[in-house]
């Protein structure tokens, strides 16, 4: 080999160091490694803490945030810290997405929250509830009350009883609290029918909608009537508004109740 080819031999294998691209399995030698999970998010010290798992039903228009506000008017006194989980995705997605499972193991619970039980919109199909089972495992594991919250209806849908009745179905494999959420719903729509509760896609909460649903839950976690429930800041949900909607949801409890399938643990 003359020394003219040495040298373009040489510059070949450095420019293909540099391009990552000659020889070995690189995969494109472009392609960049995907990006890591979101880290889990640290939950503050509290007296009382509560984690919320599941998707946009469950953040949309503030609800966690409304939730901790009531718990901390129910319980004065004690401090409060509510916790969503990272990511949007229904209860088998999380089941297998790190940052939700290592949150979850990451310190003692009072409550764990679990929405977003995938479910047939036609009611022809069934899914799996494994996922919620083990979450409701998980959940006592680290010294939680597991609470189910069934997703309200959507605009115009009969769907509230086989939703309920979805829920109620893994609380008797797995116990668990369920949140009458739908009822409360169905009830409003049928008395206030001028207060809007869903978002203009039919399926979302509007901020009615996100305020009742957090007293249901805050019913269910605490016992505490939705009607001591103080007034909050809600941009569009005015003090009348949020009165009837405490009537609603203090009726609801009433005629069901979320501790059935839970009776033996502690508020």
């Amino acid at each position: 080999m003359t020394a003219s080819v040495r040298r373009q031999v040489i510059a070949l294998a450095a420019a293909c160091l540099v391009m990552a691209g000659c020889g070995g399995g690189g995969g494109g030698g472009g392609t960049p490694a995907p990006a890591p999970p979101p880290p889990a998010p640290v939950t503050p010290a509290a007296d009382i803490t509560v984690l919320m798992i599941g998707n946009s039903h469950t953040t949309t228009n503030g609800l966690p945030g409304m939730l901790a506000e009531m718990v901390r008017a129910g319980r004065p006194g004690r401090t409060v810290a509510v916790s969503v989980s990272p990511g949007s995705m229904f209860l088998e997605d999380h089941l297998r997405f790190a940052p939700t499972t290592t949150l979850l193991a990451s310190r003692r619970w009072s409550f764990v929250i679990l929405q977003a039980q995938k479910y047939s919109t036609t009611g022809q199909f069934f899914y799996s509830t494994a996922e919620a089972e083990e979450f409701i495992r998980r959940s006592r594991t680290q010294g939680a009350v597991p609470v189910m919250f069934p997703e309200w209806p959507r605009l115009n849908i009969d769907e509230t009883r086989r939703i309920y009745d979805l829920h109620v179905y893994i609380a008797q494999r797995e116990p668990a609290c369920v949140a009458p959420i739908g009822q409360a719903w169905e009830r409003a729509l049928a008395r206030y029918p001028t207060i809007v509760l869903h978002d203009p896609d039919g399926n979302h909460s509007a901020p009615a909608g996100a305020f009742l649903a957090a007293l249901v839950l805050y019913a269910t976690l605490t016992g505490g009537a939705p009607g001591t429930v103080p007034d909050l800041a809600i941009a569009g949900v005015d003090a009348a508004t949020q009165a009837r909607l405490r009537e609603i949801a203090s009726e609801t409890v009433l005629a069901i109740a979320p501790r059935t399938h839970c009776p033996n643990d502690p508020y």
